[in-house]
């Protein structure tokens, strides 16, 4: 009989785990659609559905043996050419990139808080942010193009993993508490460095290009940028979604993890090196957007609970929502676009407070 009602109830917290999950779906689908619509040209979401539909057709077709889609599905063309500029060129790839950082640094802060069993662990824990912020620095100093730019921050940002691993290895005590120190050690070398930097850095031009960069922004994001990033995004992303069942495993401690025959140093090693790959891709496209991985994992978590087997999906959803209205705000609702890292402060720091305040067993 008690087994019954436990089965019923882990039934009931699926269900409903998984219709909040299909909500967050649906609720990103309509803000999607919706974000096309909004800015300095509008465009009606029916155009907007149709162009991207078009287009999709249009690179279908382009597959060999399904040129015939091209002819069989015919879309009448009730929008311009000014429209269909607007919605691929500029719109897309923005929109693109805000789903893509959002879902990845959302789901890096929730791998990253279960592995380290710590509630206030965020994605640049191991100080990729500041070594990106570092590479891209350096690279407007050397007047560097905005592609070179994003991949110097990418590569510097692997760097400065690299670094953080390497200390933590042969450095004697436990490995995550030498992860976390060495993450701060390198985060204070490379914001050092970064700061040195400004100080040289022309102060008409390439100081406020590096002050802006690092405020976090995705204006400028174009196509080849989303093209650039998608790879280590969904290299890092796919274990973690993978994993999930053995994030939860980590939540217990190792000792409960390993009489569950679970390698809890593999296991944990791999969390961590996904988690940290989508965090400098992120960083490397967008800039030093802060909070979102912090604040996006607990809200998911008041909603769906800490099993990562619904914490985890409902994390890149919900962080896609998220930083994709924030983008909105940050493009619409002043003259002059707003940085995406202020907007997301804003949000962030009375979370922080409230978890302060609230202070509770983490789960």
């Amino acid at each position: 009989m008690i087994k019954k009602k436990i089965n019923e109830t882990n039934k009931k917290e699926r269900n409903r785990s998984v219709s909040i999950i299909l909500l967050l779906c649906a609720a990103w689908l309509v803000v999607f659609f919706v974000s096309f619509a909004l800015g300095r040209y509008a465009v009606p979401v029916p155009q907007v559905i149709q162009i991207l539909f078009h287009e999709m057709i249009e690179l279908i077709a382009k597959v060999p043996f399904l040129g015939w889609l091209d002819d069989l599905i015919c879309i009448p063309v009730t929008w311009t050419a000014k429209m269909e500029s607007v919605v691929i060129m500029i719109r897309l790839p923005r929109i693109l990139m805000a789903c893509l950082v959002g879902g990845c640094l959302a789901a890096a802060g929730a791998a990253y808080q279960g592995v380290f069993q710590n509630p206030m662990a965020s994605p640049d824990i191991l100080g990729a942010s500041n070594g990106a912020a570092f590479g891209a620095a350096l690279a407007i100093l050397l007047g560097s193009s905005l592609s070179v730019v994003t991949g110097t921050a990418f590569v510097m940002s692997m760097l400065t993993i690299l670094i953080v691993f390497l200390v933590a290895h042969f450095a004697p005590g436990q490995k995550i508490v030498n992860l976390i120190l060495a993450g701060i050690m390198t985060s204070s070398l490379f914001s050092a460095g970064t700061s040195y930097i400004k100080l040289v850095a022309d102060p008409d031009d390439q100081l406020p290009a590096i002050t802006y960069w690092m405020m976090g922004s995705l204006s400028g994001a174009e196509l080849s940028d989303v093209a650039f990033v998608i790879v280590p995004m969904a290299i890092g992303l796919i274990p973690l979604l993978l994993l999930r069942w053995q994030i939860n495993l980590l939540t217990l401690g190792d000792e409960e993890a390993r009489a569950l025959g679970v390698n809890t140093n593999v296991i944990r090693l791999v969390v961590i090196a996904c988690a940290t790959l989508v965090t400098a891709a992120s960083v490397s496209v967008s800039g030093m957007i802060g909070w979102v991985g912090l604040v996006i994992p607990h809200l998911c978590r008041k909603m769906v609970g800490s099993n990562y087997r619904y914490l985890m999906p409902a994390s890149v959803v919900c962080g896609a929502v998220f930083l994709l209205l924030v983008d909105n705000v940050s493009r619409n609702l002043l003259a002059v676009e707003i940085p995406i890292g202020i907007l997301t402060a804003f949000v962030g720091a009375p979370f922080f407070i409230y978890l302060i305040l609230h202070k509770e067993k983490y789960e």
